[in-house]
């Protein structure tokens, strides 16, 4: 087809950029050099105060007058500022601090002098006895734990006031003035009574201290129930209570308790109840308040009472052991030791004697508080080795034997008393 070219193909327009994407005119910083060099003067204007002063402190020049001092008097002061610079360079510090005593001691005004004088602690009027009264009547009255005696100066609803010597009277709570049940306080502690107390609490603010009457019964009882364990003692007591355990008493004021297995009617313990009955102490804490009694255990002190060292005593053997026999004297039993039964040469303990068997001994050691009982059967022989070769012998003349062997023990009574 004439005229007709090929046509140019259309080009896709390319995409307009958004306003967004312009760049932005650079940012010019102004900087203004009048503040820094204002700052610049003023740090001179100081640097130069400065140096005056310190040209002024340096040279201890005096102020000259207005106008009126001549040129040769400038020279003078001049000449005698520097004399004295001079000076003072080949000073001292001590001999500067003598020059101000001198001076101070000099330019004194007469207050200092006459109108005021330095005084010594002696020299005023100083007691010393009553500083100390004065001391004695502020001192707290009554520390923690200590005992305290008073006169009753009030009871009220809750308590009782007791003066016990402090400056504000001790303050007794109604829960604390005995052991048991107070019903009425006027009639238990009428005014002016005298009572021994105990301390229980410090003085508060208003110095007023907590006393009581139990705590001190309490402690008493616990120091005499503890004197009487230590010596092996046997008490009357009479049962107030039962449980499963076992059944209560009071004992000077404490509760004691006795176990079902140290009873000798332990399986109907409940009607014991109401009885009165001996026993002795197994545990004695004041600290955990443990009072544990036994009643067995009585019955084993009363017979250790029965008993002396030397005595001549028959049982029966109940038990043999490796070590020797256990006889019973009736309630209690002792032991019969091996080295204890013959001076021969002993073989087997059953050459002598076996279970069941009667034991006439003598008792070489006692000791209650541990339950022990020692025997002897070897003091009882005439010829070392006898009781093996001819025990009934031995045994039927043991009472005549044992007076001989008696003799053996007084020496060693009579070194104890």
């Amino acid at each position: 087809m004439a005229g007709s070219g090929n046509p140019q193909p259309k080009r896709p327009n390319p995409p307009r950029q958004e306003q967004s994407d312009l760049r932005k005119p650079l940012q010019v910083m102004h900087i203004s050099r009048k503040e820094e060099r204002q700052d610049i003067d003023n740090l001179k204007k100081v640097e130069e105060s400065r140096q005056k002063s310190s040209t002024i402190s340096k040279g201890a020049k005096q102020p000259l007058s207005p106008n009126t001092s001549k040129p040769s008097e400038n020279i003078a002061q001049n000449n005698q500022t520097a004399f004295d610079q001079e000076y003072e360079e080949g000073l001292s510090m001590g001999d500067l601090l003598a020059q101000e005593r001198d001076s101070s001691k000099n330019n004194s005004t007469p207050f200092e002098s006459d109108g005021f004088l330095e005084r010594s602690v002696d020299d005023f009027d100083f007691d010393e006895g009553e500083f100390l009264a004065a001391l004695d009547e502020n001192e707290p009255v009554g520390n923690t734990g200590e005992t305290a005696k008073g006169s009753v100066i009030g009871v009220e609803s809750d308590g009782v006031y007791v003066d016990i010597g402090g400056k504000a009277p001790g303050f007794m709570p109604k829960s604390e003035c005995g052991l048991g049940v107070i019903t009425n306080l006027k009639e238990r502690f009428p005014k002016g009574l005298e009572v021994e107390v105990l301390v229980t609490r410090e003085q508060n603010a208003d110095g007023m201290v907590t006393i009581s009457c139990r705590a001190l019964a309490l402690r008493k009882s616990w120091d005499k129930v503890i004197q009487l364990a230590k010596e092996a003692k046997v008490v009357e007591v009479k049962l107030n209570g039962f449980n499963r355990g076992g059944v209560t008493c009071d004992l000077e004021g404490l509760r004691g308790f006795i176990p079902r297995s140290q009873l000798n009617q332990g399986d109907d313990h409940e009607s014991l109840v109401g009885k009165t009955i001996n026993v002795a102490f197994i545990e004695v804490s004041p600290d955990n308040r443990k009072l544990i009694l036994s009643e067995k255990k009585a019955a084993t002190a009363a017979k250790f009472a029965e008993l002396e060292v030397g005595q001549l005593i028959e049982g029966k053997v109940i038990s043999v052991k490796p070590y020797g026999f256990f006889v019973d004297l009736g309630g209690i039993s002792g032991l019969l030791h091996q080295s204890m039964i013959t001076n021969g040469s002993l073989r087997s303990l059953r050459e002598v004697f076996n279970q069941g068997d009667n034991v006439k001994a003598l008792i070489t050691d006692l000791d209650p508080a541990r339950g022990r009982i020692g025997l002897n059967t070897a003091l009882l022989e005439g010829l070392p080795g006898e009781l093996l070769i001819d025990k009934e012998k031995v045994l039927a003349e043991a009472e005549d034997r044992a007076k001989k062997a008696q003799g053996l023990f007084k020496p060693k009574e009579e070194e104890v008393k």
